[in-house]
């Protein structure tokens, strides 16, 4: 690594270099030990690769997708199949697809072929060995059923029918079912199925699992369930619910830290149970507060983890091993070297890196994400981030306070392309964890009810008055900028808090709740009772739709006289582009300064590296326009 660079010679970083397709990411081992498989670019897409361990160089790309990146793939008990998850131009209709390794020529194979429908939670069960479970809307769009495919075969089998209210299921590898719902009062319900009806099993405070309960994995033996519970606690740690007596016993807590549950939004984050692949069996647990935290639970990953956790000063990411537990591929998250993957051998004791995804990023040239507090002007303490330009002295720096989506989400500690970018162009850079976040407790989870546009909002402007006050920002040159929910605040910024803000990006960004909520799809509608319903309101109460009004940016577009930027996907299945449309129009109609950029194979979010190029160099250009950082140099894009 070179030195820090001194003030003013930072070398300049171009949106492309940050935003990027990886050369290779997202490495996981064979069953067997002896090849990898991960994500690296093909015809300008990611796709997955398979190569040997013990004789590289023999990789070749398995996948063959040119149109959308692949970013979710699985190794199934037989080392010759793998699977892969794809959608349709960011629609969200997961499909699960078979490749035949033995086979470089033959085309990959839908287990899933069914127009419109998507797949959800899944799952290859160590107990039935050449299965994958799956819960599917095939049938109904509404409702998902429990469904087995045989992999080799193609044959599907509906193993439970959803009679319509069943939100997940349970299958025990002695063929037992459990299913959750929810109740009248909105808790959630987990009941044994059977021909004689379902039995009630446990109860869990709906209010305490805004996004369900999380994680929810059977035990190997099928006797039981690990939960992450809160109950009788303000943190989350893991549980053992027994499927017999209702029972629920602790496994593990830590007394500060909830569990790392982030992969309940972002599935391709890992577990928080890290777990044996051929028994299934438990390792350890991830918690997570202002840095990771795993606790093992076996004495041989006790082991190992010490040797894993030798080789970065990072967090341990993905981590996978063979069935003997011999060899392991280990991932990295860091701020400023990000995802360096190891191959180590438990039985020698040696490691070696396999790949770094961003060689060309010189760790040195980016800059650290430090932890700070908050305290917000009801003095609760809002735990955040801050990353500072490198080389620069940090006083009277404008400012990008970037907000996290969910709203039940959280950010962490990490490599963020989008403040690295906005690091290096000269900008100080605060995310923080407004009321309403998950990882922090229940109860500053539940200090976000009825509090949109409200104190979840306050806690933002709060955020920019202690940067202020502190001296890292120049008030006259603050801009926020986020996505989903994010850009919801963002909106809000510019149409509640007008003042706070010299200019706002929006990436697919709710502009009016009550029409948000009457677009969402079907089969979510009956899982917003305890998230956005609880949280916000419910459009089909009258006083709550009013209520909802008053919160939306839309409702005070004739305030808005900040600067603001629009992205959004056109196919986005969560915020429809119609969202970003009626403000768009409504603005553009009072000649109020706004850009729009619309890509057209997208969804909600930005998948194929070249949109996210083109978005982030208009994020880019608009912030040196209206906050005065270094600029990049103009660039044509690829759409609009």
């Amino acid at each position: 690594m070179s030195a820090t660079p001194p003030a003013g010679t930072v070398p300049y970083l171009d949106v492309e270099e940050l935003f990027g397709a990886p050369v290779r990411a997202g490495a996981s081992i064979s069953p067997d030990g002896t090849r990898i498989a991960y994500l690296a670019p093909w015809r300008g897409r990611l796709n997955v690769w398979v190569e040997s361990l013990d004789d590289p160089g023999d990789a070749r790309c398995v996948t063959a997708d040119e149109t959308r990146s692949v970013h979710t793939y699985h190794w199934t008990d037989d080392p010759g199949l793998l699977l892969y998850e794809q959608d349709t131009g960011g629609d969200e209709n997961w499909h699960v697809h078979r490749v035949d390794l033995e086979d470089p020529g033959a085309p990959a194979v839908d287990l899933t072929p069914f127009p419109g429908a998507r797949v959800m939670g899944l799952e290859l069960p160590s107990s039935r060995p050449g299965k994958a479970l799956l819960h599917l809307n095939h049938r109904d769009p509404a409702q998902f059923d429990l469904c087995e495919v045989d992999i080799a075969t193609r044959v599907l089998t509906v193993l439970a029918q959803n009679p319509g209210q069943v939100a997940g299921w349970l299958y025990t590898p002695d063929g037992e079912l459990y299913a959750q719902t929810s109740t009248a009062e909105g808790d959630i319900e987990l009941s044994r199925w059977s021909a004689e009806g379902p039995r009630r099993i446990a109860v869990f405070p709906g209010a305490d699992h805004p996004l369900g309960v999380s994680p929810a994995q059977l035990t190997p033996d099928g006797s039981g369930v690990w939960i992450g519970s809160n109950r009788g606690t303000d943190r989350t740690r893991l549980a053992r619910l027994d499927l017999a007596t209702g029972e629920e016993t602790e496994v593990d807590s830590h007394p500060e830290l909830d569990l790392d549950t982030r992969s309940t939004v972002f599935p391709q984050l890992p577990s928080p149970l890290i777990r044996h692949r051929r028994t299934g069996g438990l390792l350890g647990v991830r918690y997570l507060g202002e840095r990771q935290v795993i606790r093992p639970l076996d004495p041989h990953f006790a082991e190992v983890l010490h040797a894993l956790e030798g080789l970065s000063d990072g967090d341990l990411g993905a981590v996978s091993c063979d069935e003997s537990g011999r060899r392991w591929v280990a991932s990295f998250t860091h701020d400023r070297d990000p995802g360096a993957t190891y191959l180590y051998d438990h039985t020698t004791g040696r490691a070696r890196l396999l790949f770094r995804p961003y060689p060309h990023l010189d760790p040195e040239v980016l800059a650290p994400m430090e932890p700070v507090t908050v305290p917000a002007r009801d003095g609760l303490a809002l735990p955040a981030y801050l990353t500072l330009p490198v080389g620069v002295e940090p006083a009277g720096l404008p400012m990008v306070l970037l907000v996290h989506g969910g709203p039940w989400s959280r950010d962490s500690w990490r490599f963020d392309p989008l403040a690295q970018l906005l690091a290096n162009r000269g900008y100080a850079v605060l995310q923080v964890n407004f009321r309403g976040s998950t990882g922090y407790g229940k109860s500053f989870l539940a200090a976000g009810i009825g509090e949109l546009a409200g104190r979840m909002h306050d806690d933002l402007v709060d955020a920019v008055d202690w940067a202020v006050a502190r001296g890292y920002a120049d008030r006259d040159r603050v801009a926020v900028f986020g996505g989903s929910y994010g850009g919801y605040a963002a909106l809000l910024g510019a149409s509640h808090t007008p003042g706070v803000f010299a200019a706002a990006v929006d990436f697919y960004g709710v502009s009016n709740l009550v029409t948000f909520l009457r677009s969402v799809p079907e089969f979510v509608k009956p899982q917003l009772a305890n998230n956005w319903y609880l949280y916000a309101g419910d459009p089909a109460d009258p006083e709550q739709e009013a209520d909802l009004w008053a919160r939306s940016p839309l409702s005070r577009v004739d305030a808005i006289r900040t600067p603001l930027l629009v992205v959004q996907g056109a196919g986005d299945a969560r915020v429809v582009k119609a969202e970003s449309d009626q403000l768009v129009e409504a603005l553009r109609a009072r000649s109020v300064d706004v850009e729009y950029l619309v890509k057209d194979d997208e969804g909600h979010g930005l998948v194929n590296p070249e949109n996210a190029v083109d978005a982030y160099r208009a994020a880019d250009r608009f912030l040196a326009r209206h906050l005065g950082g270094r600029p990049g140099p103009a660039r044509q894009g690829r759409g609009a």
